[in-house]
């Protein structure tokens, strides 16, 4: 009984040691992945001015709508779309016919209240009128220079005069034309000089103060900059966003710059330190974390280890490269490049493209004919 066991088991272990060999060999035989072709750079140190990024937008120092108080017919129109204008130019005229009328029979009035006065005074003088007729004749002659006024108000708000100096913009604003109280009339805007309005993470409040110099862009003159400084910190934190809103005044002299613009504002933070720099293209961004691919040599298997499978032919010589996966993290960007922290060290080489058919150990071929954008300050392209 105990001899036939052990002839099964015999049969059972020479079987499994076939089979392992059988898979060795399949294993052995199997085809070995080919190279992939990707581009690389060098991990550079370089000289980094450290900055403040944010999307702004550009509002007037002064701008309004301009609407009447009163109803009326237009009488005169004064100016024309888009004329620059001085602050107390007439722009225009409302029919003010009858509240001028109305104005005369009030100076009229008072007029003849001014004359009582003056003759009840000199009665009051022989003693033929008493202090409270002179007293009645004062009051009344007040109440009739404050009617005057009053009308006077009226009529001046017949006539729309610009309230500072600026552009006007476009209006269809015609001679004839009935408006009602409020009615916009036009637009006038003030260009110079002209606000950029924009939002940091509070995280950067520290390094802001009034007075710090900004630069701005925008896509109407590519590569054409606007400098200007901060006038403006809010004393509040945005408690949805925890952004802090920073205002800035820039000189626009040749009024390039409108209202409504968005514009790129960049803010230069401390001196200039040293920074490991690469291609932002070369980082790739997971929810675990960001990572490069390090090129480096394949290091040859070791002789006689079990199972070691047999490195592919390299007639050339030239020793395999391989890509690592590494994590990194990553700091401020500047144009096309961006700041490593921690996981590199200047001169390694890392896979600028290509790296979305990598793994850990797959072999590479360098082909660097074509390389990705790494300008610290890009520049549109279209003319």
């Amino acid at each position: 009984m105990i001899i036939m066991i052990g002839c099964v088991l015999l049969v059972v272990a020479v079987l499994a040691f076939g089979k392992f060999m059988q898979i060795r060999a399949l294993i052995a035989a199997a085809p070995k992945p080919a190279p992939q072709t990707v581009s690389t750079a060098e991990v550079q140190k370089l000289q980094w001015q450290s900055q403040f990024t944010a999307v702004g937008t550009l509002n007037p120092v002064r701008g309004a709508d301009l609407s009447t108080e009163v109803a009326g017919l237009v009488r005169t129109v004064h100016f024309k779309s888009g004329q620059d204008v001085k602050a107390g130019t007439l722009l225009v005229e409302l029919n003010a016919d009858s509240d001028v009328a109305l104005l005369h029979s009030a100076e009229a009035a008072a007029a003849q209240a001014a004359i009582v006065l003056k003759r009840d005074q000199a009665q009051l003088a022989v003693q033929a009128v008493s202090q409270a007729q002179i007293d009645a004749d004062t009051n009344d002659l007040k109440a009739k220079r404050a009617q005057v006024e009053q009308q006077a108000a009226v009529v001046a708000k017949k006539s729309i005069r610009a309230p500072f100096s600026g552009r006007l913009g476009i209006t269809a604003l015609n001679p004839g034309q009935y408006v009602n109280a409020g009615d916009k009339l036009v637009t006038l805007q003030t260009l110079d000089p002209i606000y950029v309005d924009f939002a940091l993470p509070q995280q950067q409040l520290a390094g802001l103060e009034v007075g710090q110099v900004v630069n701005l862009s925008v896509d109407t003159f590519p590569g054409q900059s606007f400098s200007g400084k901060i006038n403006a910190i809010s004393p509040k934190v945005d408690a949805a966003t925890r952004n802090v809103q920073v205002e800035a005044t820039v000189s626009n002299p040749k009024q390039q710059l409108l209202p409504g613009m968005f514009a790129n504002v960049k803010i230069d933070v401390g001196g200039v330190q040293e920074q490991l720099t690469l291609p932002s293209t070369a980082v790739t961004y997971n929810p675990y974390g960001s990572t490069v691919y390090v090129v480096k040599e394949a290091e040859p298997p070791k002789e006689g280890a079990a199972g070691a499978p047999a490195q592919p032919a390299n007639p050339s010589g030239a020793k395999q490269l391989v890509a690592q996966q590494v994590f990194i993290e990553t700091g401020a960007t500047r144009g096309d490049q961006i700041a490593i922290v921690k996981g590199l060290a200047a001169g390694q080489v890392v896979v600028s493209s290509g790296q979305n058919k990598l793994k850990n150990g797959t072999p590479v071929v360098v082909d660097n004919s074509v390389q990705p954008a790494n300008n610290p300050a890009p520049k549109p392209q279209e003319k």
